[in-house]
C-alpha cells in the first residue's frame, strides 16, 4: 500500500513538474527572442548609422584632396604664361631649350604634364617628347583659352571612355596671341588610390556624367546607366539576401549583387559629385557577433533553469555540465574572434586618422606663408604694448601698465585663434560662423591697429549707421581683413603730409565697407588680389594680404573689389550679404 501511494504521489507530481518545465521553457524562448530581435535592430541601425558617417568622413577626405590637386594646378597657366623664357621663345620662334624647361618645371611643381602650343595649335613644346609636332587647333583647350583670354579649365574625353583634366591659359604680347599653355591635372593618381579601397566611388559632373570611377566601364556613362550595368541580383538572389540579412534595413542600392550603403556630396568645383558606396559586411558581423554572445548566453540560462527545474538524475546532470563547458570554449572561441576584429577595427581607425592627419600636415605646408603674414600684426602690436608698458612702469602709473598688459593678453589669445584656424583648414566651411555685428567688427579692427596709428600722425573718420549691421560670419577672419585693409592703407600714406583714411559703412541689398586712403592709388588695379603681387619694397611685404582677404570674403559669401578715387587714392570695398529678417529674430 505505501508503495502504491508513493507510485501515485510521483504521478501526481510528474504532471505538474512537466507543465512548469514547458512553462519557463516558453517563457525563455519568447524572452530570447524579444531580446534578440531588439539588439538585432538597435545595433543595425546603429551600426549603419557608424559606417554612414565614416563614409562621409573619407568621402570628405577625398574630394578635399581632389579639390587641392584642382585648385594647386590652376595657378600653373598663371605662372608659366608669365615666363620671359617662355615668352621669348614664341616670339623669336626658337624652342630648343623649351622642352627642358618644361621639364624642369614639371619637376618643380608636380604637375601630370605640359605643353606649349604656338598661335595655330602646333606642338612647340611638351614634357612627354611624343606628343612635339602634334596639332591641336581644334581641341577645346586651345579654342576656349584663345576665346576667353584666361585660365580655362577643360575636361575632354578620350576614345576609352576615360577624360583628360587640362588648365589652359593664352600667352600675348603687346596684345597679340603667341600661344597658349596647357597644364594636364593628375587626377588618375586618387582614381588609383580609390580602387585600392573597399568603397566604390566615382565623380559626376554637372551633366551627371561620370568622369572618374574606381570601374573603369562606369566612365562617360550617366550615373543611372552606369550602375545598372553592372551585375544586378535577380529576384530570387535578393530573397535570399534579404532572408540572410532578415532585421536589416532595406538597403540605398544593390551593386554587383551586393546590398551596399550609398553616401554622395557636392565638390565645390564646376558643379562636381562624388558617390561612394560602401558594404554592408561590416556591419552584419558586428552584430552577428553581439547576437551570437546573446544567444550564447540565453543558452547556458536555459541549460541551468533547465538543471533547476528538472532534478533530473545524476546522467543528466553530468550532461548538462558537459554542455556547460562546451558553451564556455564555444563563448570565449567567440570573445576571441570579436577582440581580433576589433582590433582590425582599431588598426582601421589609425589609418584613417594618419590619412587624415596628412592631409592636414599637406595644408598645413601651404598655409605656412599665409600664417606668417598674419601673426606678423599681432606681434608687431605687443611690441608696442610690451615698450609702453616698460616707459609706465617706469614713471610709476602701473594702472595704465596693467590695461597694456590686458591688451597684450588679447593679442595672444587672438594669435591662438588664428593658429587654431590651421586646425580645421582641410574642413572648409561655415563652423564658425555666427551673426556678427558688421560695426563691432570695425571697432575690433581699429583697436587691433591702435599702436600702429599712435605712431604716425593719421586722419581716420569713420561713418557707421546708428542700427546693427548684422552679417552671417567668421568674426575673426572678418577682422582679419579689415586690419589689412587698413595696414594696406596706412602704407599707401606714410609718405604723404596730410594722411587721411575714411572708413564708409552703408547698408542697402547687401552690407558695404569701404576703405579709401588719399595716397597715389594702385598702378596696376587687375592684379591687385594675385597672389605675391605687391607695390612695397623688399622686405616690406610678400603680397599675400589681398589675396587672403579676398579669399576670405569670397567664403564669407561675398566679394572684394578695388578702384582708385578720382581724387586720387585708392579704395577697397567689402560687400557682405545681410543677416535676414528671421535670422535676425533668432539672434
Amino acid at each position: 500500500m505505501q508503495t502504491r501511494s508513493r507510485t501515485n504521489r510521483l504521478r501526481d507530481v510528474a504532471p505538474g513538474k512537466s507543465w512548469r518545465i514547458r512553462l519557463a521553457a516558453t517563457l525563455l524562448i519568447l524572452l530570447a527572442l524579444g531580446v534578440v530581435l531588439t539588439t538585432n535592430r538597435w545595433l543595425s541601425e546603429r551600426f549603419t548609422e557608424t559606417t554612414r558617417n565614416r563614409a562621409e568622413l573619407r568621402l570628405a577626405l577625398y574630394s578635399g584632396n581632389m579639390l587641392s590637386e584642382v585648385q594647386r594646378t590652376s595657378v600653373v597657366p598663371l605662372l608659366l604664361a608669365d615666363d620671359p623664357a617662355i615668352r621669348d621663345a614664341l616670339l623669336k620662334n626658337s624652342f630648343a631649350d623649351t622642352t627642358l624647361r618644361l621639364i624642369e618645371v614639371q619637376k618643380e611643381i608636380g604637375v601630370a604634364s605640359i605643353m606649349l602650343l604656338d598661335r595655330d595649335g602646333w606642338t612647340v613644346g611638351a614634357t612627354n617628347r611624343n606628343l612635339l609636332g602634334t596639332a591641336h587647333r581644334n581641341d577645346a583647350y586651345f579654342i576656349d583659352a584663345q576665346r576667353t583670354k584666361d585660365t580655362v579649365f577643360s575636361a575632354t574625353r578620350q576614345d576609352g571612355g576615360a577624360y583628360d583634366f587640362t588648365y589652359s591659359r593664352v600667352i600675348e604680347a603687346d596684345g597679340q596671341i603667341l600661344g597658349v599653355i596647357v597644364v594636364a591635372v593628375d587626377m588618375m593618381k586618387h582614381e588609383r588610390a580609390w580602387a585600392g579601397l573597399q568603397d566604390a566611388v566615382l565623380v559626376t559632373n554637372s551633366e551627371g556624367t561620370v568622369i572618374l570611377a574606381t570601374e573603369p566601364s562606369w566612365r562617360s556613362k550617366p550615373v543611372d546607366v552606369a550602375l545598372s550595368s553592372a551585375d544586378s541580383p535577380s529576384a530570387l538572389d535578393r530573397a535570399l539576401k534579404g532572408a540572410a540579412d532578415w532585421a536589416q534595413n532595406p538597403p540605398d542600392a544593390y551593386l554587383s549583387g551586393e546590398a551596399v550603403l550609398r553616401t554622395e556630396a557636392r565638390v565645390p568645383f564646376q558643379g562636381w559629385k562624388m558617390l561612394t558606396f560602401t558594404a554592408y559586411d561590416s556591419v552584419r558581423e558586428k552584430v552577428n557577433g553581439v547576437i551570437a554572445l546573446e544567444i550564447m548566453g540565453f543558452a547556458i540560462l536555459a541549460a541551468f533553469t533547465f538543471y533547476i527545474l528538472s532534478r533530473r538524475a545524476w546522467s543528466q546532470s553530468v550532461s548538462f555540465q558537459r554542455e556547460s563547458a562546451e558553451l564556455r570554449l564555444l563563448n570565449a572561441r567567440l570573445s576571441r574572434e570579436i577582440a581580433e576584429r576589433e582590433k582590425v577595427q582599431k588598426t582601421l581607425e589609425v589609418a584613417e586618422l594618419t590619412l587624415a592627419q596628412s592631409s592636414k600636415l599637406a595644408a598645413l605646408g601651404e598655409m605656412s606663408a599665409a600664417v606668417s603674414h598674419e601673426l606678423n600684426q599681432p606681434l608687431a602690436a605687443m611690441k608696442t604694448y610690451l615698450a609702453g608698458a616698460r616707459l609706465l612702469l617706469q614713471r610709476k602709473r602701473p594702472e595704465e601698465a596693467l590695461s597694456s598688459f590686458q591688451r597684450i593678453d588679447d593679442l595672444i589669445d587672438r594669435m591662438g585663434a588664428i593658429t587654431r584656424q590651421l586646425k580645421s583648414y582641410a574642413r572648409k566651411g561655415g563652423e564658425a560662423f555666427e551673426p556678427v555685428d558688421l560695426r563691432a567688427c570695425v571697432s575690433s579692427a581699429l583697436a587691433m591697429m591702435e599702436p600702429q596709428l599712435k605712431q604716425r600722425v593719421v586722419k581716420i573718420t569713420r561713418t557707421v549707421p546708428r542700427q546693427p549691421v548684422m552679417v552671417m560670419a567668421d568674426r575673426l577672419r572678418l577682422e582679419q581683413v579689415i586690419i589689412n585693409l587698413l595696414r594696406n592703407a596706412l602704407d599707401a600714406t606714410k609718405d604723404l603730409k596730410d594722411p587721411q583714411i575714411d572708413l564708409l559703412l552703408t547698408v542697402g541689398e547687401t552690407a558695404a565697407l569701404a576703405v579709401r586712403d588719399n595716397g597715389t592709388g594702385i598702378a596696376d588695379i587687375g592684379s591687385v588680389f594675385e597672389p605675391f603681387y605687391t607695390t612695397k619694397k623688399p622686405g616690406e611685404g610678400v603680397g599675400l594680404g589681398l589675396a587672403i582677404s579676398s579669399g576670405i570674403i569670397t567664403d564669407l559669401g561675398g566679394r572684394l573689389t578695388a578702384h582708385n578715387a578720382e581724387s586720387g587714392g585708392a579704395v577697397f570695398e567689402v560687400q557682405l550679404p545681410i543677416l535676414g529678417k528671421k535670422a535676425e529674430a533668432a539672434e
